[in-house]
């Protein structure tokens, strides 16, 4: 029992993890209705940036790990919304209501870019964060197994549950969450009524790399280590978690992402560990074919 209710404290800041990567992705998503697999990319990029100057203000700049973690941030930050801007403005946004496969394309490049950017800027080398706020917080003190997780855990968990609260609201009650709301609805209906589509686009494409960006340095403070292909992988993945829940709508997204953490932490303590992804997205394209309806794209 003891072992079960670990799997399920495990499982919380994974589905956190994917809830918050499912709902910044659904709001690019909304306004095109293209899948991007770019997302991934720009997650594992902010990630990777970040360990790498965080590294770089520890051994180069002589910093202590507070302000060196800090100056990876900033940097990541930086790199990653740069390049979400310049990929947004000069490669999404003309192909964003074209067809879906230039789409598709499109994306493909800009993960493969991105990976070797952030594979020759370490030059090939895996860099690790030190363990961070590793300790324990126990919540059933059990003599032979103890339930817990760390307080880097807990935090990360409380982080990204308020990034999605937080996206919410905003996305409800405020002025541009209305422009994106209409143009989700009907984009050649808002642009009658005066909505510039194409800027809201963008201005979403910018926002759903915010919540990567920040995802991913949550992500590998907890792991220590963001590997140069994990841009693809969680690309592909974040798109089938996403459409699971309803790709254009945030929140449904968000559920959708939890679910499957859940599911996927509790394959991984019950069921063989390499073969985690590949029944992980198996059981997803199961479930969109199964539950699979038909609507035009505009």
């Amino acid at each position: 029992m003891a072992y079960f209710l670990q799997q399920i404290a495990n499982a919380v800041p994974v589905s956190a993890l994917y809830a918050v990567l499912a709902f910044g992705y659904s709001i690019a998503f909304a306004v095109t209705r293209r899948a991007d697999i770019a997302y991934g990319a720009l997650f594992a990029f902010s990630a990777q940036i970040f360990v790498l100057f965080s590294g770089y203000g520890w051994n180069q700049l002589w910093l202590v790990l507070p302000a060196a973690l800090s100056f990876g941030a900033v940097c990541a930050l930086l790199y990653s919304l740069g390049a979400a801007v310049l990929i947004g403005r000069h490669v999404m946004r003309p192909l964003a209501f074209s067809s879906d496969n230039t789409v598709v394309v499109a994306a493909l490049g800009v993960v493969l870019v991105l990976m070797e950017i952030a594979r020759l800027a370490s030059d090939a080398r895996s860099l690790w964060l030190p363990p961070l706020l590793a300790t324990p917080v126990v919540f059933w003190n059990d003599a032979a197994f103890p339930v817990a997780l760390t307080v880097l855990q807990l935090a990360n968990t409380l982080a990204m549950l308020a990034m999605v609260a937080l996206g919410a609201v905003f996305l409800a009650h405020s002025r541009w969450g209305r422009r994106w709301r209409a143009v989700s609805q009907d984009r050649r209906a808002a642009e009658l009524c005066g909505i510039d589509s194409a800027g809201v686009y963008l201005s979403a494409y910018a926002l759903a790399a915010l919540f990567a960006s920040l995802t991913g340095m949550l992500a590998v403070s907890y792991y220590g280590n963001m590997d140069f292909g994990a841009g693809l992988v969680f690309g592909v993945k974040v798109l089938f978690i996403a459409a699971l829940g309803g790709a254009g709508n945030p929140l449904r997204s968000a559920l959708g992402g939890a679910a499957i953490g859940l599911a996927e932490t509790v394959w991984s303590a019950y069921g063989a560990f390499l073969w985690r992804d590949v029944v992980v997205i198996a059981a997803l394209v199961l479930l969109l074919i199964v539950f699979r309806r038909e609507r035009p794209v505009v």
